[in-house]
């Protein structure tokens, strides 16, 4: 599992030091429903367009570890197959937030997500700069945050969702339900 790369050159600040210098934000200790925080989740990400550009979508698939499954599709309307890829990752972080997780890793099929935000290849299209901008922001809220990449085959969940919210062609749709088995 790979590590993103904190800003600071020497590694990441202690933690009063880093919140007095507004590095990071105290996380609610409830989340937005008002149950106990989640502290883990593991989302895979996914986005897809027909035509690159073309009818574009996203889909998260994330794990709690208290046991919830959240499912998220989302219509972009016409855009890149790299735009509907950071826009599940930005799902995903933005969630993530919304729970209250400490720990968060990201799995995703796209190499050039998951180079650019380990800062492993440059971002040069002008499209994708605020949007990486943004990822990086929602990522530094994270104590412990990971991004790897997996083969499609790994990745077959949020595949079904980012392909599901381009077949609708509308809205964004989020499903949660308890992992019983």
């Amino acid at each position: 599992m790979q590590r993103v790369p904190h800003a600071n050159p020497s590694g990441p600040l202690p933690a009063a030091q880093a919140r007095r210098a507004g590095a990071l934000r105290r996380l609610p200790s409830h989340s937005l429903s008002g149950e106990a925080a989640v502290l883990k989740v593991t989302a895979y990400v996914d986005g897809a367009s027909r035509g690159n550009p073309g009818p574009a979508g996203y889909g998260v698939y994330m794990t709690t570890d208290s046991g919830d499954i959240i499912e998220v599709s989302g219509y972009l309307g016409t855009t890149t197959n790299n735009v509907a890829e950071y826009s599940g990752l930005l799902e995903a972080l933005s969630i993530a937030r919304a729970e209250g997780a400490t720990d968060v890793e990201i799995i995703s099929d796209s190499l050039l997500l998951v180079n650019q935000m380990l800062g492993k290849f440059r971002v040069k299209h002008e499209n994708l700069i605020p949007l990486y901008k943004k990822a990086r922001g929602l990522a530094s809220y994270f104590p412990n945050f990971s991004i790897r990449h997996t083969l499609r085959a790994g990745n077959k969940e949020a595949d079904r969702l980012a392909n599901l919210a381009v077949d609708r062609g509308e809205g964004r749709f989020v499903e949660r339900h308890r992992d019983d088995l």
